[in-house]
């Protein structure tokens, strides 16, 4: 069986390395690029599975990079950054990320956190690509929410793990600590606040009343339950 492949993109040579190291002592491929440009083009034959990605690029900013590999590609993607602010980390989260570490790391952590990533959701037929609930499609294949008139939301891939979550378990109450084991993220005030980011967000391109939402009910000090009526096909 293939080992997951790792995307590492930092400018910083020994950051690369000790990553690389890291990973690929834990039985991960790796690929390694300083620039943004360089990394780019390497998609057009390489698939990772997960994205390390620094903030502080020389040739792009790293957010909007972010932002487009959570549109545009299937893997996760996970930030690597010297910005320890707060609203940094929920913008990265905002546009897409599905985690966030900063330097100084340790790169067991980083190990930890890919390995979370590559769980992936444990629910729901992994073959079914579509479903429809409430007016709405969701195609995961192609991450894009469709409306009754064709007009089409794209998704992230992070945002996209959440609802396949909700759709997988419609009316039924899902616990944060549910969330957690099942889309296996890190346990703690990052992973609540991502959470919080993606269903905010969710909510918003449902075009739901943030002040009444009629699909995803927030039971407070319990958890979520999504309300709709789902259909997979």
């Amino acid at each position: 069986m293939t080992q997951p492949m790792v995307a590492i993109l930092d400018d910083e040579p020994a950051v690369r390395r000790l990553l690389s190291d890291a990973l690929e002592d834990a039985g991960f491929r790796t690929a390694s690029f300083a620039r943004a440009t360089e990394f780019e083009a390497a998609l057009n034959t390489m698939s990772p599975d997960v994205c390390l990605v620094d903030l502080g690029l020389p040739d792009r900013d790293g957010l909007t990079l972010v932002h487009r590999l959570a549109l545009e590609s299937g893997a996760s993607i996970i930030i690597i950054s010297g910005r320890a602010q707060v609203q940094d980390r929920v913008t990265g989260l905002e546009l897409g990320a599905d985690d966030y570490i900063t330097k100084p790391f340790e790169p067991a952590e980083v190990v930890a956190r890919v390995r979370a990533r590559l769980r992936g959701p444990k629910t729901g037929p992994k073959t079914s690509h579509t479903a429809t609930f409430n007016g709405w499609t969701a195609h995961f294949d192609r991450y894009m929410l469709e409306d009754e008139t064709g007009e089409e939301t794209a998704f992230s891939h992070a945002e996209g793990e959440v609802l396949r979550l909700f759709l997988d378990a419609p009316k039924r109450l899902i616990s944060r600590a549910q969330m957690q084991e099942t889309l296996g993220g890190v346990a703690g005030e990052s992973f609540d606040r991502a959470m919080d980011v993606r269903i905010s967000r969710l909510r918003t391109k449902l075009k739901e009343d943030p002040k009444n939402p009629r699909l995803i009910k927030t039971i407070y000090g319990a958890g979520y339950i999504f309300l709709g009526d789902v259909k997979w096909g």
